[in-house]
C-alpha cells in the first residue's frame, strides 16, 4: 500500500483508536529494533503467514533509512533449498535472545509450540510484540500488544498497513536519495562563497 492510500485509510479513520494506536505501537517496534541494530524476526500462526507485513517492513526500511526494520521473516514450513528469504524455520526462534525483536502475527491462538518458543525467547531476552486476534495467552507473552478484536472497525491486514507504514516515518532520510542531494548542495555552496583569503 502506498503513502497516499495509507492517508486516505487514515483519513477514514479519524475518530477511531486506529491511526494512534497504530502509531503508538509501531513507535515501540522502532524503539525496539533501532537501537539493538537489527535481528527483528517476524512469525505468524502455522494458518497465517505475515508474508505481506514483512514486504512492506522491508519497503519501509529502504524509504526511511532504517534497516533494522527489515525482519527475518520465520516460516512454519520453510524450505531448505528455497531462496534464502524463505528458508528461515522456528528452529530460528530457539537462537532469539537478548538484542533480538519478536514480532508475532496471530489472527487467532497460536499452537502450543509456538507459544512455546516464543516464552522461550522471551525468557532468553527477547523482546516480543503482537499483533493478535485478542488472545490472552500471546498477550501475556507480549511486552507490547496491539490487539484487533473480533468487533473491531477494521481487520488485521489493515491494521498491518498502519503499523507499518508508521514504524518508517521519522525516520532518518534514505541515504539513497539524499547522497546527490548532499554532494549538489555541498557542490553549491564551493561555488557561492567567496574565495578564502590570501595573507
Amino acid at each position: 500500500m502506498d503513502a497516499v492510500r495509507v492517508a486516505l485509510l487514515r483519513e477514514v479513520l479519524a475518530g477511531t483508536e486506529w491511526p494512534a494506536a497504530a502509531r503508538r505501537f509501531a513507535g515501540a517496534l522502532r524503539a525496539s529494533v533501532v537501537p539493538r541494530r537489527g535481528g527483528l524476526l517476524l512469525v505468524g500462526t502455522e494458518a497465517y503467514e505475515p508474508w505481506h507485513l514483512a514486504a512492506h517492513l522491508v519497503d519501509e526500511a529502504a524509504w526511511s533509512g532504517l534497516p533494522e526494520l527489515a525482519p527475518t521473516l520465520v516460516r512454519h514450513r520453510a524450505r531448505p533449498d528455497g531462496p534464502a528469504h524463505l528458508a528461515v524455520g522456528l528452529g530460528r526462534l530457539e537462537a532469539a535472545g537478548r538484542g533480538a525483536t519478536l514480532l508475532v502475527v496471530a489472527p487467532e491462538r497460536p499452537e502450543a509450540g509456538l507459544l512455546q518458543r516464543v516464552h522461550d525467547a522471551r525468557r532468553a531476552g527477547a523482546t516480543v510484540l503482537s499483533l493478535d486476534g485478542g488472545d490472552a495467552e500471546v498477550r501475556g507473552l507480549a511486552h507490547e500488544a496491539l490487539v484487533v478484536g473480533a468487533g473491531a472497525e477494521v481487520d488485521l491486514d489493515t491494521v498491518q498497513h498502519l503499523v507499518s507504514a508508521a514504524a518508517g516515518e521519522n525516520g532518518r532520510p534514505a541515504a539513497r536519495g539524499r547522497r546527490f542531494r548532499d554532494r549538489l548542495a555541498v557542490l553549491a555552496d564551493r561555488l557561492t562563497s567567496p574565495p578564502p583569503a590570501r595573507w
